[in-house]
Order: structure tokens, then sequence, then C-alpha cells
């Protein structure tokens, strides 16, 4: 019971604080289940899978304000989707700590790069929507989906940040956008394709739905509640934690 307790309330602030920043749940919860003894590739296919609901408590609130864009959720979808089966396929099978620290270094420039941008997000523009943007803002994507596919967390902070500098979201769409089609679809995705080539720790998994569910709930409402410019320092700050603990290992 003890086990359940703890799992539950590190799901809670793990996923909470990602849905207000745009990403980096794994900072938290794949350590923590690699702590409790589940072996790298069931860990990582647990914390995805229960991802998931991160994306439907954060969907259920974003649903409410109009935050969505379907012309992008099809994008993320049709471009991202593919990305992150195909890293979910090669993962089990290459060793994955140089490709970490590049992450971790990338990751925290993308706060560095963001807190030197003061403007950065703060206003929802409209660039690169012809076809030429949207071809290469899809493939971004889909080498964004590859790396969520195949690496444990931070990921849907490079979407984010790519929503925004790319397409013109302010932080707020950004992240609406971030969390429902990575938390649902990319992650949904990846952990049906881990699943299907290792195994999930299934008798942890309410638990972990249940703490990822409310904290994407929690999470997106403050992050709508609070503004642009807080959830700039919010993403900047995880961006920060996320690339020093790849680095770190």
């Amino acid at each position: 019971m003890l086990e359940y307790i703890l799992l539950f309330f590190i799901s809670l602030l793990a996923n909470a604080f990602s849905a207000f920043a745009g990403g980096g749940a794994g900072l938290l919860q794949l350590p923590a289940l690699i702590f409790l003894g589940l072996p790298f590739s069931v860990a990582l296919a647990t914390h995805k899978l229960a991802s998931v609901a991160l994306g439907i408590g954060a969907s259920a609130r974003h649903f409410r304000e109009k935050n969505l864009e379907g012309q992008f959720a099809l994008i993320m979808l049709l471009a991202g989707v593919p990305g992150v089966i195909l890293g979910a396929s090669v993962i089990l099978n290459v060793p994955d700590r140089w490709a970490e620290l590049a992450l971790g270094i990338l990751t925290m420039s993308l706060g560095l790069y963001s807190w030197g941008s003061p403007a950065l997000g703060q206003v929802d523009t409209r660039t690169h929507r012809d076809r030429r943007g949207l071809v290469i803002g899809g493939a971004v994507l889909f080498g964004i989906g590859f790396l969520n596919g195949s690496l444990t967390s931070g990921t849907g902070l490079f979407v984010t940040l790519w929503l925004i500098r790319w397409f013109g979201l302010d932080y707020r769409r950004a992240v609406a956008h971030t969390l429902v089609m990575v938390g649902l679809f990319w992650n949904g995705s990846g952990a049906l394709t881990l699943g299907l080539l290792g195994s999930i720790r299934w008798d942890w998994l309410p638990v972990l739905l249940l703490g990822s569910l409310l904290g994407g709930y929690i999470g997106a409402h403050y992050s709508i509640i609070k503004g642009n410019r807080t959830i700039k320092r919010a993403f900047e700050f995880v961006t920060v934690l996320v690339g020093l603990k790849l680095i770190v290992g």
C-alpha cells in the first residue's frame, strides 16, 4: 500500500508540473519507476502508457477553452506518430547513453534560448502556414517524435518550443497542443509499440493513470489561468532540470 501511495503522489506531481510547463513528466516519474525496481525498458513502457492519462486530463481542461487548432493537431498526428513508432522500435536494441547526453545539452539550450528571448511566445502570430512551412514543420515533428519514442523525457518540451518558434503559437496554445497530441497519441503509440516488443508493469498502472489524469487536469488548469509569462518561466525551469537529469544520468 505504501508503494502505491508513493507512486500516486510521484505521478500526480510529475504530471501536474508537466501539464503546466509543456513537458517533462519523465523527469520524476521514470527515475522513480526504475528506483522502485523496474528494468529500464519496462519502466519506459509503463511510464509512457501512464502518461496517456496526462493527455486525457489536460484535454478535458483545454477543450473547454478551445485552445486547439485542427491544422496543427493533424500535422502532429500524421508527422509525429510514425516517428514515435520508429523510435520505440529501435530503442530496445540501441544503447542510449550518448543520445541522452546530447538530448540533455539540447534540452538545456531550449531553456536558455527562451530565457534570452523575452518576447518569445507571448503573442500568438501566424508564421510558416504555407505548404513549404508546413512540410518543414512536419519533418521536424517527425524527428522529435523519433526522440519521443526512443528516449526517456524532455521531448515534449521540444514540441512546445517548435510550435512557438516555427508556427508562431503563444506558450498557452503551444502547451495545449503538446499535452493533448503528445500525451494522448504520441505516448499512446510509443507505449503500444514498447508493450508489444517488451512488457509493462500492469499492477502499477491504475495508480499511475490516476495520478497522471488528475495531475494533467490540475496543471492544465493553472497554465490557463496564469498566462504566457508564467508558463514561459516554468518552461525554462523545467528544461534546465530535464537537461541536467539527462546529462547526469
